[in-house]
């Protein structure tokens, strides 16, 4: 795989004579899958197959379901691919499949299933004007941040939580978060309005600040 990686991209950039967008790369892969080059697929899983294991893992809490999910999600893009035309990045295209996969294992199970593991850029954001001193009580203020968002993000309604870990956890823009949830950009930057402040509130008792206060 690894050889074949090297000369597939090696021909790509070849037959461009400027440097390609990772846009533009995943595009030329896709073209190739459509035209029957199977292992040109598996290198978009290769990219893509832990950035969307880590997103569904902020859905779904059993991480054999996300094992299975993320591979499901895989499964149903590879048979969709040939109607896809690259009016939008692939990847985004990619997220849109692998959520409406997780909400709709989630609704067969009657259930919601949240889930927030470990400290992430938001978590960061909370926590940057701690000290950098490592003390057991800056330890402690740390693992309770930790929880305090992880329990914030928990409790968001699905639509809040997702926007916010595209933000947070992929780095996507609000316009390719728009594209993945399907929904206009003014709502996307609500959501994620919304999200923060869900999260301030929670932690503002914990960093002792005003309302009015961001942290």
């Amino acid at each position: 795989m690894l050889a074949y990686t090297v000369s597939v991209l090696f021909s790509i950039g070849r037959d461009n004579r400027y440097q390609m967008s990772d846009r533009e790369i995943d595009q030329q892969l896709v073209e190739r899958v459509q035209s029957g080059d199977k292992q040109a697929f598996g290198l978009l899983v290769s990219k893509y197959q832990r950035k969307l294991h880590r997103l569904l893992a902020r859905l779904v809490r059993d991480p054999a379901e996300v094992e299975d999910l993320t591979q499901e999600a895989f499964i149903k893009a590879y048979r969709a691919l040939g109607a896809f035309r690259g009016e939008s990045a692939f990847y985004t295209w990619l997220y849109r499949i692998g959520i409406n996969t997780a909400k709709n294992h989630i609704a067969a199970q009657t259930r919601r299933v949240p889930v927030l593991g470990g400290m992430d850029a938001v978590e960061m954001e909370g926590a940057a004007h701690l000290s950098d001193l490592d003390t057991p009580e800056r330890q402690l203020m740390t693992r309770q941040i930790a929880l305090t968002v992880e329990e914030a993000m928990s409790g968001l309604p699905d639509e809040l939580r997702e926007a916010i870990a595209l933000r947070e956890l992929e780095g996507l823009s609000y316009e390719d978060i728009a594209n993945v949830m399907n929904c206009p950009v003014g709502t996307v930057r609500s959501r994620i309005f919304r999200a923060r402040e869900a999260i301030a509130a929670r932690l503002r008792p914990l960093l002792d600040t005003r309302a009015d206060e961001r942290w």
